[in-house]
């Protein structure tokens, strides 16, 4: 049923891409490994017999509107799972995040190429040539 090759329990609760409306019906189904006609059947039921037909509308945008969309591509680890949480939720700090891994490499490639560049590690190649 998930169209993204993860299953529902595993995969979080998100607005399907491939929905009717705004794809709620389809990522609550999806995400509880249900039917999705008879998702929608049960809903249509809920609201027609239980809940007046505007108040079903303003928790259906809500819904809409609360629930992250569905990744495009699954995710390769739980690291993925957790930046695309993180950005959906918040994209500055999702940004910042990234910000500060590449500043980090960036320190690390500026002291590997600090060690390679130095006079030290050149005489001690040459000393490894002339020893072989």
């Amino acid at each position: 049923m998930a169209t993204n090759g993860n299953t529902g329990a595993g995969r979080g609760l998100y607005r399907s891409r491939h929905g009717v409306i705004a794809g709620v019906c389809r990522g609550v189904a999806e995400h509880l490994d249900l039917s999705v006609f008879w998702f929608r059947v049960i809903v249509v039921l809920v609201v027609f017999f239980t809940v007046t037909f505007p108040i079903a509308i303003v928790l259906y945008v809500v819904a809409a509107l609360l629930m992250k969309p569905e990744p495009i591509e699954p995710f390769a680890s739980g690291a993925d799972r957790e930046f695309y949480d993180s950005y959906m939720s918040s994209r500055p700090l999702a940004i910042d995040r990234l910000r500060r891994t590449y500043e980090a490499l960036d320190r690390r490639v500026c002291r590997m190429e600090s060690i390679v560049t130095s006079r030290d590690f050149q005489w001690r190649q040459k000393l490894k040539r002339g020893t072989e």
